[in-house]
């Protein structure tokens, strides 16, 4: 795969694992060792936003992506006081709000990306694991969190394993995780819960985005989960009924994120922000928003946001809106009335060295 990302958009700490551990296994053969030592590994990812590209990215369009580093998963991995009775052996345990459903879910997934990890490190059994996650990104919302707790996790089981991964192993294991999850992904989630600054991704690349003026981005959780797998079933239907509407969707995705990109450069808010509602209108047109969405991003223009949309695969889930950062205040209390559950607020900043 083509894989790209600058070196000014991962930490130190992110392309080295992001991740510390106590008296780290070499081998899975040490992992006894480790364990009567009490070692123990943490890995930590946060949330994502996409800007603009939804459902187009995935064809190979250009997606703008925000990192939300006030949301995290931080995954912790420890070998167990007992051994394994199966290769795949292992202890899973979720803190903070999730349900019973989405934690059966997330059992079943990380054994299959256990199992992947394992694989690519050339490893076969070792003693039983306990692994826990403790997320604060909402499922279901757009907001990357199955990406960012593959990351999580993964990162941690390279502490406990001894091992340090190239930024795009790490990259391919999330992306492993993701196609099981969603179907054919992208690549942008997999790439931006990791990512240190706004980026720009296309067909597995990405680069940092240049920005020119200071903004700040409300994101409002609209209480309902939304549904990437039955987004892309309806736009393929659309697409498949109606001749010319894929290449017309398309079009208008990529020509938005470009204006969208060159009015972040060039310092012009006012005209990213109407890139954003107008990609919003080119979703809606396309059956992804509903009414709540609708409603919220209306909240939102009319309490002065520069512009707003829904983010993620659409059906639900969460909405973006750019604002003044003096404005910021009102548009959230707005946002709230019109039926958020919650809302975080996302700084837009230029380089310091542009100031």
């Amino acid at each position: 795969m083509d894989f790209w990302i600058p070196d000014d958009a991962i930490s130190p700490q992110q392309r080295h694992g992001e991740l510390s551990a106590l008296t780290l296994p070499t081998s899975v053969e040490d992992g006894s060792k480790a364990h009567r030592a009490g070692a123990v590994s943490t890995g930590r990812a946060h949330a994502k936003a996409i800007l603009l590209g939804e459902h187009a990215v995935v064809y190979g369009t250009p997606a703008l992506a925000l990192p939300i580093p006030q949301l995290t998963a931080t995954a912790s991995a420890a070998w167990s006081g007992h051994a394994a009775e199966s290769p795949g052996d292992l202890t899973f345990t979720m803190t903070g709000s999730a349900s019973r459903a989405v934690t059966a879910q997330a059992f079943d997934g990380l054994r299959r990306l256990t199992a992947a990890f394992k694989a690519h490190l050339g490893v076969t059994g070792g003693p039983h694991l306990d692994v826990s996650l403790d997320g604060a990104i909402p499922p279901g919302r757009g907001l990357g969190s199955s990406a960012a707790n593959a990351r999580a996790i993964i990162l941690a089981l390279a502490g406990l394993f001894g091992r340090k991964l190239a930024e795009d192993e790490v990259f391919d294991l999330v992306q492993e995780a993701e196609n099981l999850t969603h179907g054919r992904a992208s690549g942008v989630d997999a790439m931006a819960v990791g990512a240190t600054a706004p980026l720009l991704f296309q067909a597995g690349r990405a680069q940092t985005l240049d920005i020119g003026c200071d903004g700040l981005f409300v994101i409002a959780d609209s209480g309902t989960a939304g549904s990437t797998k039955e987004a892309i079933d309806l736009l393929r239907a659309g697409f498949r009924a109606t001749p010319g509407t894929e290449k017309r969707f398309m079009h208008r995705a990529s020509r938005l994120v470009d204006d969208a990109k060159a009015s972040l450069a060039e310092g012009e808010p006012e005209e990213f922000g109407a890139c954003l509602t107008e990609y919003h209108d080119l979703l809606r047109g396309a059956g992804l928003s509903t009414g709540p969405i609708d409603a919220l991003v209306d909240a939102a223009l009319q309490a002065g946001s520069l512009g707003a949309k829904i983010t993620g695969g659409g059906l639900g889930g969460c909405v973006l809106a750019m604002s003044r950062p003096e404005r910021a205040g009102e548009v959230a209390r707005r946002l709230r009335a019109a039926g958020a559950v919650q809302t975080w607020a996302v700084p837009l900043r230029r380089p310091t060295h542009e100031r």
